[in-house]
């Protein structure tokens, strides 16, 4: 494997912004089961980090590197601060950064990175839950995947903020009781994705019965269920932190629907 920290300019963002890139390396005997020569290009798992994270989070935190090690894909994770993958009411292009120039980043930097839908996965936890949910749902043509670790997936339960975290989120959201039914609602967006005919994308969603987001979860899964998605749910003991997630995300990586995949 191949990692690579990687600064680059941002111009929806207006400055300096960094991703971290895991890429596949075909070394002595260690070949890599998907990629067959080298033309051939490679799956790619957008994997986001949280409200306290950044670009290094999953690499400093999870054995990833490793983890993907014999798989055959590519990895990017890339640092969008507290922008909650959203178009800020107040603030920087988070939503329009990680769905349009991002992926179109790493097609120059990286051009063995494919292009096809069922190539490409996005992948979270907590905020970076929502936000892998959300690319799924908003951009169903280039997604066939997501999964959420410990998500934010209910936007009901912005109502529920205390005086102290309400104006962070109203300068992320704006008015907090516009946001449900608004293309930063999840639920609302899955309803919106299932009425339109378009292609499902598969979902994954695993949350901790102890974690504070774990009421919201339970109503996302319920609502994607009554539409019919393609859902795999698991819960189990445990609260919101990353012995947790370093476990489950090679749970999230079996499940990935790769071309090829190993039996």
């Amino acid at each position: 494997m191949a990692l690579l920290q990687v600064d680059f300019y941002s111009n929806v963002i207006g400055m300096c912004m960094q991703m971290d890139v895991i890429l596949p390396q075909n070394v002595n005997k260690n070949v890599n089961a998907n990629i067959t020569n080298n033309k051939d290009k490679y799956p790619t798992l957008y994997l986001l980090h949280g409200m306290g994270g950044n670009n290094t989070s999953w690499i400093r935190r999870t054995s990833i590197e490793r983890y993907v090690e014999e798989m055959g894909i590519a990895v990017v994770m890339p640092t969008t601060h507290l922008g909650w993958y959203t178009d800020m009411y107040y603030g920087h292009k988070y939503w329009t950064f990680i769905s349009e120039e991002l992926p179109a980043i790493c097609h120059e930097f990286f051009p063995r990175m494919s292009e096809k839908r069922e190539d490409n996965f996005v992948a979270g936890l907590s905020m970076g839950g929502y936000g892998a949910f959300k690319l799924a749902l908003r951009c169903p043509d280039r997604f066939c995947a997501a999964a959420s670790l410990s998500g934010a997936l209910n936007s009901g339960d912005l109502m529920k903020i205390d005086n102290t975290g309400k104006e962070f989120f109203e300068n992320v959201f704006g008015p907090l009781d516009k946001v449900i039914g608004s293309d930063n609602d999840l639920l609302a967006l899955a309803t919106k994705l299932k009425e339109s005919g378009k292609p499902l994308p598969q979902l994954y969603m695993w949350c901790g019965t102890e974690d504070f987001l774990y009421d919201g979860n339970c109503v996302m899964k319920e609502h994607l269920e009554n539409l019919g998605f393609d859902l795999t749910y698991k819960e189990s003991t445990g609260d919101h932190q990353w012995k947790y997630w370093d476990e489950k995300i090679q749970d999230v990586l079996k499940w990935l629907p790769l071309k090829n995949k190993a039996d």
